[in-house]
């Protein structure tokens, strides 16, 4: 009998899945692709900027050659504006690419890396990618990150630690912690255990709940701060993200990336991007007032949803556990795709992102009908 190839930690791995492309419900349902609405993947619903466009456009006539591996111009747009030397940041092919560079980096076989549960899929698919033992710490009754919680299991860890994962607004729950919490666990960390803030929403916090986060990464050695251009900044498509962290954590980063894991368009997009303060405002306000046209929504319809500091909200559709798949499928037949979250344990909700007015109306119609149909 043959023997599988791979790794038995790598087989065990179930492969990530996004939420549904457009086509292939149009497909499946017999739909009108035009008339699709996708509330899946926490996509920006105003598109790409047109700056990025622009700069993508010129960028594309380069396309010969390969990009600059270092990311010097899009490094010194994000230096000057952060605050920190250039050698602090890591570009990634979406914050993802930092996210899995970073358990690589740092943990190995036999070593244990920490998150909460009702966290980003990813987070156990990277510790288990290196072989590492993921420990998953039970959320607060609100479906947080218990902090507290986090850094007991650090402690019964007996220096098997060697990672953990803290997200700021939290997907798929959209929780969001305070900063006198975060920096409270960040002080009582062990040197040796290296603290991913992982911040991919954090563009959609309200003035009141901004903070500083760079000022952590500037007294904290063992901390990365990692951050995305593809939700606020609309830059899905082209994939690219960013870590900051001090030399000792770039480096090792910079030891095992690919050398060009960030391409030339991409590159060109988020310079653009991440300078057009316009766009970015743009896209908060639609948030707050897409958030409020959803919950509203849900308290009308009596439907349980948790506080979100994202651009998503989270609600309760039934109280079976296939509750999340029913309605999911319900909605696909409209034409309305949205994200169940079985898979993080979490099969009586779905996962709303927040999109244009008319989208949001269009969902809200719809799971009106089902919901009043059952």
């Amino acid at each position: 009998m043959s023997t599988p190839l791979g790794l038995k930690h790598i087989q065990a791995i179930a492969p990530y899945v996004g939420g549904r492309p457009i086509s292939e419900v149009a497909r499946e349902y017999g739909l009108d692709e035009s008339k699709i609405v996708k509330l899946a993947s926490n996509e920006n619903p105003l598109g790409m900027p047109k700056s990025a466009q622009e700069a993508m456009l010129r960028a594309a006539s380069d396309l010969g050659r390969y990009p600059d591996s270092n990311g010097f111009e899009l490094k010194k747009v994000l230096s000057d504006r952060l605050g920190v030397p250039a050698d602090w940041i890591t570009l990634g092919n979406g914050s993802n690419d930092i996210l899995e560079l970073t358990a690589r980096a740092v943990a190995q076989a036999g070593d244990e890396i920490i998150f909460s549960k009702h966290a980003f899929a990813v987070y156990p698919l990277a510790t288990q990618a290196v072989g590492a033992v993921a420990v998953e710490v039970a959320p607060t009754p609100q479906y947080g990150h218990d902090l507290l919680a986090m850094l007991e299991a650090i402690k019964q860890s007996g220096n098997k630690a060697k990672l953990v994962f803290v997200a700021n607004p939290n997907n798929p729950t959209g929780s969001y912690l305070e900063p006198k919490e975060i920096e409270a666990f960040l002080s009582q960390v062990p040197s040796n255990v290296v603290v991913v803030l992982d911040e991919a929403y954090n563009e959609y916090l309200t003035p009141e709940q901004r903070y500083d986060a760079i000022a952590w990464v500037k007294r904290y050695p063992n901390m990365i701060l990692s951050r995305s251009f593809s939700k606020a900044y609309g830059l899905a498509g082209l994939r690219i993200g960013y870590g900051v962290a001090q030399p000792g954590l770039t480096d090792l980063l910079n030891r095992i990336r690919q050398p060009f894991n960030v391409n030339s368009l991409a590159q060109a997009a988020a310079i653009a991007a991440f300078q057009d303060d316009a766009f970015l405002q743009a896209g908060f306000a639609l948030n707050q007032a897409g958030y409020t046209q959803l919950t509203d929504a849900f308290k009308e319809l009596g439907l349980r949803f948790l506080p979100s500091a994202g651009n998503f909200v989270l609600v309760k559709v039934g109280d079976d556990a296939g509750a999340g798949a029913r309605i999911n499928l319900e909605l696909l037949k409209r034409g309305i795709i949205v994200r169940p979250v079985g898979n993080y344990g979490l099969p009586e909700w779905l996962r709303i992102s927040i999109g244009l007015p008319e989208e949001n109306a269009a969902f809200i119609q719809a799971l009106r009908a089902i919901l009043q149909s059952t």
